[in-house]
């Protein structure tokens, strides 16, 4: 399918992609529907993880991921939502799976966007119905797969998702925890102060940033043979935030001790680790 080669091009795939292959028989028997085949395609093909900040579920995650299980978020779906409907049922533009022509979700975003299909006809042309319950829903008369590309490739608008990155990218899910080092001093500039963090951790690749205006910005970055996610922020506090794996945590701190000196810096405190 052409859609799908597009999308491995634009954001390559992990070479071991997590929770990716199963039972997709038992899968469809759970919830009594079919699902779409270009959405089992992307599943074996990239796994639980994050196209920029859009998390894929997937039916096989277990345990601590079940939040990102896409049959576990099906069935708890309608208890969920069932007192914020029964009160304010504007909220909902749709009925809800296992309701008939429900909402189904394939993916969210760390924004409460969720990506559903509209489980309308067969699930091949099913649509997909992106819905903020803050802000409302929209309708795209195509599937996970070729929204996906029309999104991260710029060649689509899709309203609640905001602007894609430049540089799309999918990171499979890892767990970490998250470190916090608070900063003092620094005399030179911002960007050579974020360019000397990550000539330390290099290689790296952008994660997006946030521009608050008056001097204030957030940047995020992976570095990326070590598979930190990094912060560095002055936005609220002076801080480089690392999520890393738990067994790295004496060599987060060392490293970033020491960018921290070359960047001019002084490492006041640190919080953490926490869940990342």
């Amino acid at each position: 399918m052409v859609a799908f080669d597009d999308l491995e091009a634009l954001v390559p795939p992990p070479t071991a992609p997590i929770a990716a292959d199963g039972d997709w028989t038992m899968v469809e028997q759970t919830l009594g529907v079919r699902l779409p085949t270009d959405f089992q395609a992307l599943v074996r093909r990239y796994g639980h993880g994050q196209f920029a900040d859009i998390t894929l579920l997937t039916p096989f995650s277990a345990g601590a991921e079940d939040l990102f299980n896409l049959v576990y978020r099906a069935r708890a779906q309608l208890d969920l939502y069932r007192d914020h409907r029964d009160a304010w049922p504007e909220d909902f533009p749709y009925s809800l799976y296992p309701e008939p022509q429900g909402l189904l979700e394939w993916a969210n975003t760390g924004n409460g966007d969720g990506l559903y299909w509209l489980t309308l006809g067969e699930p091949d042309s099913w649509p997909v119905v992106i819905w903020n319950i803050r802000e409302g829903s929209r309708r795209y008369e195509i599937g996970a797969v070729e929204l996906l590309f029309a999104y991260l490739s710029g060649q689509r608008e899709v309203d609640l998702l905001g602007p894609p990155p430049s540089n799309p990218w999918f990171d499979p899910f890892r767990k970490r925890v998250q470190v916090s080092f608070a900063l003092a001093g620094g005399a030179q500039a911002y960007a050579d102060r974020l360019r000397m963090l990550r000539d330390v951790l290099a290689s790296t690749a952008d994660r997006g940033s946030w521009d608050g205006g008056h001097g204030l910005r957030q940047d995020h970055f992976k570095a990326v043979d070590r598979d930190w996610l990094v912060t560095y922020e002055n936005a609220y506090g002076h801080h480089i935030r690392v999520a890393f794996p738990p067994e790295d945590d004496a060599e987060v701190r060392r490293v970033v001790i020491r960018a921290a000196l070359a960047m001019g810096c002084t490492v006041l405190d640190t919080s953490g680790p926490v869940p990342g």
